[in-house]
């Protein structure tokens, strides 16, 4: 007979966790491995929530494994290292983002595509090396193989910067990946959620000319005063899409919901690049022949290997990128998801884990 969470592990562990399809978070005790010889332990004190955390706790994509504990975009103070670790020291600033494992030998591994081994160990809802299920940073506390640790510099805000570990890194990876993140280079970014604002922060950084893209107008002034886009397409007026016909290098779409590409890929240069990051629950219709004519390519991207993610703050933190967040203590968390389904975040929920945490006890 299997062992409870509480008792898999020796070292004790609280957080909030769903039960069951509903989705619905509340406190939940649990355990975590003692520290190997390459593990960092560090407390939480930030988690940023990503969509794809609610698609889970609903079991949108039919593989949720209950109870889940959800979360990540995690970042602490290491509180405890092996005696192999050499990356990190203790009260080190550190985070974790989407994996805390991978086989590290496979071709992806070896060129630094953790993200894309095809056994790579996800940061919650998966099985870990030794047969417990992983558990992520609604919690306390985490226990990471220091490979799958990313280090933060003192100079950037930990609770902001806590969700470029996945939707950063989503939008920095297919900049640099495709050559679209590069000076002069004329790119649309599909939706300003939280991962489309970061894409108009890290383009901006990287020297690119930008145009937001939104079926919302109202979003015009943020797009362009706030964010710093260089111009704003109303996606849903033909005007518009006519008058930027074969204007763009290449196109970030981050919207999660079915819509239209067929327009997207008319805005493109010939040999420009349309790069899905969004994943709808739902397969798109597309013609073939407006990528045939002007040789252009549709493509996808996920997360970034470790390398590149410590890249992406390293960069961030030198052109003082962060998430746009609204900070929310822990029992507000069934709120945030609610309001997340509505689309009515700007544009990231964080959870000051390490002050709101531990009042929720049981």
């Amino acid at each position: 007979m299997a062992e409870s969470p509480e008792e898999e592990h020796p070292v004790k562990a609280f957080g909030w966790a769903a039960r069951d399809q509903s989705g619905h978070l509340s406190p939940f005790n649990f355990s975590r491995r003692a520290t190997g010889e390459e593990d960092v332990r560090f407390k939480v004190l930030y988690c940023g929530i990503c969509h794809s955390d609610l698609h889970f706790l609903k079991n949108d994509w039919g593989a949720s494994d209950y109870p889940i504990v959800p979360g990540h975009e995690i970042v602490g103070e290491v509180t405890e290292v092996g005696s192999k670790v050499k990356k990190v020291k203790v009260r080190d600033k550190v985070g974790v983002g989407c994996l805390i494992g991978a086989c590290r030998s496979c071709e992806n591994c070896v060129n630094d595509l953790e993200n894309y081994c095809p056994n790579l160990i996800m940061t919650y809802n998966s099985p870990y090396y030794d047969g417990t299920k992983t558990y992520g940073g609604f919690s306390d506390s985490m226990v990471v193989n220091e490979h799958f640790i990313v280090r933060f510099p003192d100079s950037i805000p930990l609770g902001a910067a806590s969700s470029l570990l996945c939707a950063g890194i989503t939008v920095y990876s297919p900049l640099k990946y495709y050559g679209l993140g590069e000076p002069g280079k004329h790119v649309g970014i599909v939706g300003l959620g939280g991962l489309g604002h970061l894409a108009v922060k890290f383009a901006k950084a990287l020297g690119c000319k930008i145009t937001a893209i939104s079926t919302s107008p109202n979003k015009k002034n943020e797009a362009l005063g706030n964010l710093g886009a260089d111009s704003f397409l109303v996606s849903s007026d033909p005007d518009q899409i006519q008058a930027a016909m074969g204007t763009m290098d290449g196109i970030l779409d981050t919207v999660s919901a079915v819509h239209p590409i067929l327009p997207l890929l008319g805005l493109l240069k010939s040999h420009g690049k349309l790069v899905l990051l969004g994943v709808p629950n739902k397969p798109y219709e597309l013609p073939a022949f407006p990528l045939v004519m002007g040789r252009k390519t549709l493509a996808g991207s996920g997360i970034g290997g470790m390398k590149e993610t410590q890249e992406m703050i390293d960069f961030a933190a030198e052109h003082n990128i962060t998430a746009d967040i609204e900070l929310i203590p822990m029992d507000y968390v069934n709120t945030a998801m609610e309001r997340l389904d509505k689309g009515d975040v700007r544009y990231r929920f964080v959870v000051d884990i390490g002050n709101t945490l531990a009042t929720t006890k049981l």
